[in-house]
């Protein structure tokens, strides 16, 4: 299964608008957009993905699932580590990835956000973590 989420990870992550892939170590890869980092994808000994999250999400998903927790120097409120072999499933962790860079995406000058828009028009806002396949229950 690792390998399967790990390729539907990445394709999430791909697809999106303006997402750029920079491999900063042996099996990590940083993905930007605009200059700011929105996933860290990570396939070596453990395999996982660094998303940025809204603080609540975050702590609801940590209760949810054992896959979820931190690992990295980011700010422990703003960013989970979400682990490619344990109880999350797929479709959810597609949907943090969105979140995800909608997060980031929020973050854009209206500039950067118009370049956006009509670099290929593949970016379809999520509004809601339901919207985004996180269906969690508080």
């Amino acid at each position: 299964m690792t390998d399967t989420a790990a390729a539907t990870v990445r394709a999430a992550i791909e697809a999106l608008a303006g997402a750029t892939a920079t491999p900063s170590a042996r099996g990590v890869t940083m993905y930007k957009v605009m200059g700011k980092i929105f996933a860290i994808l990570e396939i070596r000994k453990i395999r996982c993905v660094i998303l940025k999250c809204d603080p609540h999400l975050a702590e609801v998903l940590g209760e949810q699932f054992a896959g979820v927790g931190h690992r990295s120097h980011l700010d422990r409120r703003f960013w989970i580590c979400v682990d490619l072999e344990a109880d999350v499933p797929v479709e959810q962790m597609v949907g943090l990835v969105s979140g995800s860079y909608a997060l980031v995406r929020e973050g854009l000058t209206r500039k950067q956000k118009a370049e956006l828009d009509g670099a290929d028009g593949r970016f379809a806002m999520a509004r809601s973590p339901t919207e985004t396949g996180c269906d969690i229950k508080a």
